[in-house]
């Protein structure tokens, strides 16, 4: 089978509520070992669609939240638990949040606590300006999985994975350059017009460092943070040029990065067409090389 007919049918089974039986054996004998292979995750999350219903697990192993050997999930689990709780109880009790009002902020203030910063933070001596991207990230989360507890620890440890893609942006503009000249000069130069590739400018720093958190829709961005999970942090690359190739005829009549922001933030993607021909472009590009976090 051949990678476009894979993709093809993960998607129509995804769309339809099901998994092809391959995929859903793989996953299902992956996550039933006694002691879990993380290499061979990844490659789950990096080459497959993600069931809704197993993917705070896969992801937990990948992150190392959940431990590989099976056995021990309860207990660490439960360790998990009572450190968020310990947590949620101390900002609460220290009226630092109202734990019924914007939830990702609550999840913020523990992340703070958890890492001695939230005292600093709060007179503005120790804030820094990564913050946010914790923030977006945890509300991006909070609107994917159930479980506030397990909601906490992913985004710290997707964080973490944001902090490897910005350390990296440099040449991840770089290959966007290289790549929109290669589809569409024309396109490369409306955008280089807007100075959106200057080594000062942050927009597109700030999209690739939250992989679109607050940009896309949820429901959907999900399929990319499944693929940033199994290593593969160009994707993001992808992403953005099949927004800038979605609102390809209004970019020339864009005065400024803020109009440009707030054009991107409009489309959302719903549907999912435009993360799906990403994903597809992105699996069929042969510059494209795993990488292991």
């Amino acid at each position: 089978m051949t990678t476009d007919e894979r993709n093809f049918r993960s998607s129509y089974y995804e769309k339809v509520g099901c998994f092809s039986v391959e995929e859903k054996k793989s996953l299902d004998k992956l996550l039933q070992d006694d002691i879990r292979n993380p290499a061979k995750l990844k490659h789950f999350v990096y080459t497959f669609t993600v069931p809704a219903q197993q993917r705070s697990l896969l992801w937990s192993l990948i992150m190392g939240i959940m431990p590989l050997h099976k056995s021990n999930t309860e207990y660490v689990r439960k360790q998990r638990r009572q450190v968020y709780e310990d947590l949620l109880r101390a900002v609460t009790v220290m009226r630092f949040v109202d734990v019924d009002k914007s939830r990702h902020l609550v999840l913020y203030k523990m992340w703070l606590l958890e890492n001695n910063r939230l005292l600093h933070s709060n007179v503005r001596a120790g804030s820094q300006p990564d913050d946010n991207h914790f923030i977006e990230i945890a509300r991006t989360l909070l609107e994917i999985f159930d479980d506030e507890m397990e909601t906490y620890w992913i985004a710290k440890g997707f964080y973490q994975y944001t902090r490897e893609l910005k350390k990296e942006c440099g040449k991840l503009k770089e290959l966007t350059q290289v790549l929109l000249k290669r589809e569409d000069n024309a396109l490369f130069y409306g955008l280089e017009k807007l100075a959106l590739f200057d080594v000062n400018s942050k927009l597109l720093d700030d999209w690739y460092t939250t992989c679109f958190a607050g940009v896309i829709c949820e429901t959907v961005l999900v399929k990319i943070w499944d693929k940033v999970c199994g290593g593969a942090k160009k994707i993001v690359v992808f992403l953005f040029i099949e927004l800038m190739k979605d609102i390809r005829s209004f970019i020339c009549d864009l005065r400024s990065q803020e109009e440009l922001k707030v054009l991107v933030e409009m489309i959302k993607d719903q549907d999912g067409v435009i993360v799906n021909k990403a994903i597809k472009s992105w699996h069929s590009n042969n510059s494209e090389v795993e990488y292991v976090h």
